[in-house]
């Protein structure tokens, strides 16, 4: 985390105080499978039965819960975290009220889309726009999008699809250059969870099949994921500019939205338009 001031740090450690010790006190011996011993003044667990669960020193945990100056580790945080049962977004809070960075989030692999997440790509047409996983694999991807960038049944991740979908390619105005920023935005993406296989699966789907990106991938180049323009030269309606943006979705933070915008000043909104008009009219 960034430097703070002694104020913010003091803050900081006042916060974490009161927060492990409200969540120590709702729970009882009981929901954690431990005898309760004695009688007890406070409700909650004790702080050496939150010790003695997490596997760490009573004093250690006492100087934390009373929000002393010491270091602290990921795996002690999560040992602290299981103990107290803590949330999903718990333990993220916990993270930050000890000073680190908190695990990146997501749902559970496999999990369903929601039916309003799904209604946001619907309303957004007839602009272009998908849901991909933190993998780019196609979640959900509106029929604009599948017109314009020529998606289609056999494309399920957007990585893949960037280098081996012909008609895909043949249609991004600047392919060439675009191609190693993508490359890096994926590398710098999986560098977020090294020990998940499914990166390194989609790697290995696409080397075998592209030498392209094994070039471009073996440079360990990393990007961050900026707002960009996107251009395509469509063979129906012609240069088509979108600017590009990704937002990932709050409560679902492997998920991520990207929406394509057509660029003021450039008649894509009209052309964009004219193109879809065309293709519902074909499709009626």
């Amino acid at each position: 985390m960034a430097s703070e001031s002694s104020g913010a740090a003091r803050h900081r450690r006042e916060q974490l105080r009161e927060f492990l010790r409200t969540r120590r006190a709702r729970l009882t011996p009981d929901d954690v499978g431990m005898v309760a011993v004695g009688r007890r003044r406070t409700p909650g667990l004790r702080r050496e039965e939150v010790a003695a669960l997490a596997g760490v020193g009573i004093s250690w945990y006492t100087w934390l819960e009373q929000g002393r100056d010491i270091n602290v580790s990921t795996e002690v945080l999560d040992a602290i975290s299981g103990a107290l049962r803590l949330t999903e977004p718990e333990q993220a809070h916990l993270y930050l009220l000890a000073g680190l960075n908190p695990p990146l989030g997501g749902g559970a692999r496999g999990a369903a889309v929601a039916p309003e997440l799904r209604h946001v790509l619907d309303a957004w047409m007839p602009r272009p726009a998908v849901l991909q996983d933190r993998y780019w694999n196609l979640m959900v991807v509106n029929d604009a999008a599948r017109t314009v960038f020529g998606y289609g049944a056999g494309d399920h991740n957007c990585l893949v699809t960037f280098f081996t979908n012909a008609r895909y390619r043949g249609m991004q105005t600047h392919w060439a250059s675009v191609a190693p920023v993508v490359v890096a935005a994926y590398r710098a993406d999986a560098a977020h969870f090294p020990s998940d296989p499914e990166f390194d699966r989609v790697v290995a789907e696409l080397s075998a099949v592209c030498p392209e990106f094994v070039e471009l991938w073996a440079r360990h180049d990393v990007s961050a994921h900026i707002p960009a323009v996107k251009a395509v030269h469509h063979p129906e309606a012609g240069d088509l500019v979108f600017d590009k943006t990704t937002l990932t979705v709050a409560d679902r933070k492997d998920l991520h939205l990207v929406l394509y915008n057509p660029r003021p000043g450039t008649g894509t909104e009209d052309r964009l338009e004219r193109l879809m008009r065309v293709r519902l009219a074909a499709t009626a």
